[in-house]
Order: C-alpha cells, then sequence, then structure tokens
C-alpha cells in the first residue's frame, strides 16, 4: 500500500494535502526530491556512524575488522561497509582522498596525522574537533579530542 494510498480521496482529488493532516489519518508524506534520513546518509556520515559503532574494539596491528582494528584497519571497515574502498594503509588512504582544508573539514573526512611528509596515523572526524579512531596497542577504538596541529584532512571520492 503507497502512501497516497491512505490518504482521503477527497484530499487526493484536491491535489493538496498538508502534512499535519496526511499524519493524522496515519499517512506517511512521499514528495519528488525528498528521503528519508537513512537514505540521505552519505557515505562518509555512514562510516562515521559505523566506526562510533565500534567503540571500545580492541586495538590490534594489521586488524581490518569487525571485531579487532588498527587505525586504517578502522577507516578501511567503515567506509567499506559504507560502499566506498580504500586502501590499507593511512598513507595509501591519505593518497586516495581528496585533501582539504581543517576550515573546510566536514563530519566524515578522514584525519591524517604526520610528522613532516610521513603519515602514520588515521581516523574519522566526528565534528567539534574530535575523531573516532583505534589509537594504539593496549587501546580500543574510541572517540577523542585532536591532540595536535600536525594534521591533515581527506575526504573520501
Amino acid at each position: 500500500m503507497t502512501a497516497l494510498n491512505r490518504v482521503p480521496s477527497l484530499m487526493v482529488r484536491a491535489g493538496t494535502a498538508s502534512a499535519l493532516t496526511i499524519a493524522a489519518v496515519g499517512g506517511s508524506i512521499v514528495a519528488p526530491g525528498f528521503t528519508s534520513e537513512a537514505a540521505a546518509a552519505t557515505p562518509a556520515t555512514k562510516a562515521l556512524q559505523i566506526a562510533a559503532s565500534k567503540k571500545g574494539s580492541p586495538y590490534k596491528y594489521g586488524a581490518t575488522g569487525p571485531h579487532r582494528f588498527d587505525c586504517s584497519g578502522l577507516t578501511l571497515y567503515s567506509f567499506k561497509k559504507a560502499g566506498k574502498k580504500l586502501p590499507r594503509t593511512a598513507a595509501q588512504q591519505y593518497n586516495k582522498t581528496r585533501h582539504i582544508s581543517a576550515k573546510n573539514r566536514k563530519a566524515g573526512d578522514l584525519v591524517f596525522f604526520h610528522s613532516g611528509s610521513n603519515v602514520y596515523h588515521v581516523g574519522i572526524y566526528a565534528g567539534k574537533n574530535k575523531l573516532w579512531h583505534s589509537p594504539k596497542s593496549g587501546d580500543v577504538v574510541r572517540l577523542q579530542k585532536i591532540w595536535t596541529k600536525s594534521v591533515w584532512y581527506g575526504r573520501v571520492k
């Protein structure tokens, strides 16, 4: 049964019905150009949600999930589940993203930690200067404040 089938015929014939009227009769709103919140989520937003869902998963060097992760394993896993392919290491991932400035970063972008030109760590930007990442041996996937200015940002294409 479609949403239109649930709207009283008088409203359909008239051609207009307010959202309040449709809701009052138990219908749902379907309009061109509008999608549900879940369908509107970008791959970056989905990847961020997937990374957050792995909170508390232990760090393990070389691990790509689904229960243990190293830093680039978490980003690879999260974006793969969101429908995007990334290479394995943090440096390779940096080279595959569109590089963006800190002022243009958005939730779901990748945060690359570097020393000089060497990228050594990656996480997923969560907004408010925080990221989801798998920090190091003995630690777990967690949300943390970005602790240094030696970061670059990349947007997955």
